[in-house]
């Protein structure tokens, strides 16, 4: 392919956890408005559940998604808040080897513009865990519409440049086949 020949869309494996203690699968808006935006962009919804503010919980489910194969990004609403039942960030940010501040960053720079100090309410955050990518988003469906709008969508799009994450997906593991 030459550099001047446009790049075709590649799809990407993503499931969604709503953690929630007051919420069922069926009225779970924003983790609906995540599938509904990662499948209209063409993307593959491989998985998506319910839990509560539970770490063991979340812990396994975020886990188990990290095992599959076909699950190249996890993304969580709900939990970053403050009170004493948010804890997404507390269960998931054990399981990143590496941080990506920048999420963090850009996300509450959108917010701002959207809702003005209140961001600093949120602790949302990401990192990686092998070769899966995880984002922990605000539980509003406003915050996840930002957050895929506003970056997700982008990122996880081959045609995006300068850069993206679909490109480099494939060499995320190149520290495990280091030695062999």
């Amino acid at each position: 392919m030459s550099s001047n020949e446009p790049r075709k869309f590649i799809q990407v494996g993503f499931a969604v956890l709503t953690v929630s203690d007051t919420r069922s699968l069926e009225e779970d808006k924003s983790g609906k408005v995540l599938a509904d935006r990662l499948l209209k962009d063409g993307h593959i919804l491989v998985d998506r559940q319910i839990t509560t503010d539970d770490v063991d919980k979340i812990q396994a489910q975020v886990k188990k998604w990290i095992d599959q194969d076909d699950v190249d990004v996890i993304i969580t609403t709900g939990g970053t808040g403050f009170t004493g039942r948010d804890i997404t960030p507390d269960a998931v940010e054990p399981l990143f080897e590496k941080r990506m501040d920048g999420f963090s960053h850009v996300f509450h720079h959108i917010s701002y513009e959207k809702i003005g100090t209140s961001t600093i309410q949120s602790r949302a955050t990401a990192g990686l865990a092998g070769t899966t990518f995880i984002f922990c988003l605000p539980g509003s469906p406003g915050a996840c519409k930002d957050a895929w709008d506003g970056i997700l969508s982008q990122q996880f799009d081959y045609r995006h440049g300068p850069c993206n994450f679909v490109e480099i997906m494939p060499r995320l593991d190149e520290h495990l086949k280091r030695g062999s």
